[in-house]
């Protein structure tokens, strides 16, 4: 398991991230998640998000979550 789903799941494991595409839509997660989402990111990836990349396209799914982080992590 990734260490980005072992951060989701904390937050909330009776979802099914994988295929789950309307996190924030449906709001399965608020911004109390996503802020403590972008902390354990930082702390345990290393991978820092920026203020402009904080809008509901890149936190609606694991996979563009995913990509955001992997996008962020490669800029580096």
């Amino acid at each position: 398991m990734s260490v980005l789903l072992e951060i989701l799941e904390e937050l909330h494991d009776d979802v099914d991230y994988s295929t789950h595409t309307t996190l924030i839509d449906d709001n399965v997660i608020d911004s109390f998640d996503i802020i403590t989402l972008i902390a354990e990111i930082d702390d345990r990836i290393g991978v820092t998000i920026p203020a402009d990349e904080l809008v509901p396209e890149n936190f609606n799914s694991y996979a563009a979550i995913s990509a955001l982080v992997s996008r962020l992590d490669d800029d580096d």
